[in-house]
């Protein structure tokens, strides 16, 4: 079934009928038009954008379908036309082609190859739908948003990130889905040289091949059907500055090809035209996956991996660097409480120890969408553990880890493990100090080297 709008105009009864029914069959909705002045009133009083196709005959007693199809260019319509006849002949045909004509079919034609036009029609129709979504994107500058850490792993990765930003080296930001790597490319950019130029980014994942190679390279005029306008790619209008490609690992060895070109050359060709274009940019690009495996594995280019990874920076997941969680969550809560216009001041200690306690494999994405939902349910000012999604499932994660999953320093797994009996204590800290078989004296020296001496109760029942 289609979902897609098709104007008719032949003064053929037997034609008209056939294609209504053919058409309407499959769920198009239909606008018939008998005679050529018919059509021509309507050119123009209302503009034809909102339909997908015009299915267009040639000879017409009143007015002839060339001449129409000369009033739909005049007007810029944007319609494609499909030129119908049961006399062929290569002039009228030479003739519709020039003038702008998307096909030119024969009468009697099967319903096939009115379908396959109009499949070609909708595809081509979606995939400039898209570029113009995407083209919309260009004027954004570098990702806004503040990094937020006290974690000495994190504190690392900033500092090498400013570093190598004075620099014109490629980068390449290495780390799991939802740990910050856009952020730290525009980071990159808003300190280094360029800073003054554009920072434009594309995620290479989400993007068909054509898409893709649209994207980056622009296409010129008459490149392929449907291209009626040259369009700019992101090549062109990140010339002189950033170029951010996300999900790198994802891009199929054809545009791999035509990326390494660039880097090596310093030039590319618009899609259609035959001369090169030079430019100056720097790239950046990041990935989830491990490259030097896919280098191995024959899915990524190794002239490619070397070309883009001058250098690496490596963003540690949100396990590793739990002193962020809190400092995250609150900074998060604060953002949302100024855009639902409601005032948040804290979490309960339970709270707090069940995100200190969680894995959070969609690492600070995962951390931020928390948060917003825990905002939403919470009947006061104070987000509790039952507000957040992940409090059912945070307890056992210490427990569902498998071993030699993750390596971690020994201050990491004895923070973690007390912040788990912590909450299985409900935040008793005498009776924590118990089931780790350590002085009380010891666990309020631990708690306050981790910094984590407001997350339990500050006096416990059973103390003395």
């Amino acid at each position: 079934m289609y979902d897609a709008r098709v104007i008719i105009c032949d003064d053929e009864v037997e034609i008209v009928r056939y294609l209504n029914k053919i058409l309407t069959t499959r769920g198009l909705e239909v606008e018939i038009f008998t005679s050529g002045e018919a059509l021509l009133r309507t050119l123009e009083h209302r503009a034809l954008e909102e339909s997908d196709l015009l299915l267009l005959d040639v000879k017409m007693p009143d007015v002839d379908g060339i001449e129409i199809l000369r009033r739909v260019k005049e007007l810029k319509l944007e319609i494609p036309v499909v030129m119908m006849t049961a006399f062929a002949s290569i002039s009228s045909a030479i003739e519709a082609m020039k003038l702008g004509a998307y096909d030119y079919v024969t009468k009697p034609f099967p319903k096939e190859k009115i379908f396959g036009i109009l499949d070609k029609v909708l595809e081509r129709k979606e995939l400039l739908k898209e570029n113009s979504a995407l083209k919309d994107e260009l004027g954004k500058s570098a990702p806004s948003g503040y990094l937020v850490y006290t974690s000495d792993a994190f504190r690392q990765v900033h500092e090498m990130a400013v570093q190598v930003a004075q620099s014109d080296a490629n980068v390449v930001i290495l780390g799991e889905s939802g740990t910050g790597k856009e952020l730290i490319a525009g980071l990159i950019h808003s300190v280094s040289p360029r800073k003054e130029q554009r920072f434009l980014s594309i995620n290479c994942a989400t993007l068909s091949d054509t898409l893709l190679e649209s994207q980056l390279f622009g296409h010129v005029r008459g490149a392929f059907t449907g291209a009626v306008t040259h369009q700019k790619g992101l090549l062109e209008e990140a010339n002189n500055g950033t170029l951010f490609l996300d999900e790198v690992g994802d891009m199929s060895p054809t545009i791999q090809a035509k990326l390494l070109r660039v880097l090596q050359e310093g030039d590319y060709i618009p899609v259609g035209e035959t001369k090169a274009r030079s430019v100056d940019i720097r790239f950046l690009a990041a990935t989830n996956k491990n490259l030097e495996e896919e280098v191995r594995q024959k899915r990524f280019r190794e002239d490619l991996f070397f070309r883009l990874n001058v250098i690496s920076i490596h963003l540690p997941p949100l396990r590793e660097r739990a002193e962020d969680i809190e400092p995250l969550a609150r900074y998060f809560l604060h953002r949302i409480s100024q855009r639902m216009k409601k005032e948040f001041v804290n979490f309960t200690p339970e709270a707090l120890l069940l995100m200190q306690s969680y894995s959070w494999p969609g690492n600070i994405r995962e951390l931020e969408n928390a948060i917003e939902r825990a905002a939403i349910l919470a009947r006061g000012t104070v987000i509790s553990a039952e507000n957040l999604p992940v409090w059912k499932s945070a307890p056992l994660a210490a427990e569902q880890r498998e071993e030699g999953e993750r390596l971690l320093p020994l201050e990491v797994v004895e923070r973690e493990h007390i912040l788990h009996v912590l909450q299985k204590t409900g935040c008793n800290k005498s009776r924590t100090a118990k089931i780790l078989n350590i002085a009380r004296r010891t666990l309020d020296r631990k708690l306050e080297e981790y910094g984590m001496q407001d997350k339990a109760a500050p006096a416990d029942a059973d103390d003395p």
